[in-house]
């Protein structure tokens, strides 16, 4: 298993953070298909978003940074809809 920290640029300013962070959440695993070997994600607030750490069930790193990519581009637009974005490139 790998884990990929993606970090979210996005409000801080919902008094309800428990419900962003599950907003989150939510909104990656509803648009992940179960070929991009997601297998757990835990949100975290961060000074400037989100921090979203995916574990992955991948080969190699250079795999899971792909699947990782593969998930947070197919969560862009519902991830937008709610002021969020990714705030640089994966390493």
């Amino acid at each position: 298993m790998r884990v990929i920290r993606a970090s979210l640029a996005g409000p801080r300013t919902d008094p309800d953070q428990e419900g962003v962070l599950a907003l989150v959440s939510d909104l990656i695993w509803a648009h992940t298909p179960a070929a991009h070997g997601l297998e757990h994600l835990r949100a975290r607030a961060a000074a400037d978003g989100v921090h979203v750490y995916l574990f992955l069930r991948a080969a190699s790193e250079a795999a899971a940074l792909a699947q990782a990519h593969a998930i947070l581009d197919g969560a862009r637009a519902p991830l937008r809809a709610h002021g969020y974005r990714t705030a640089g490139p994966l390493p």
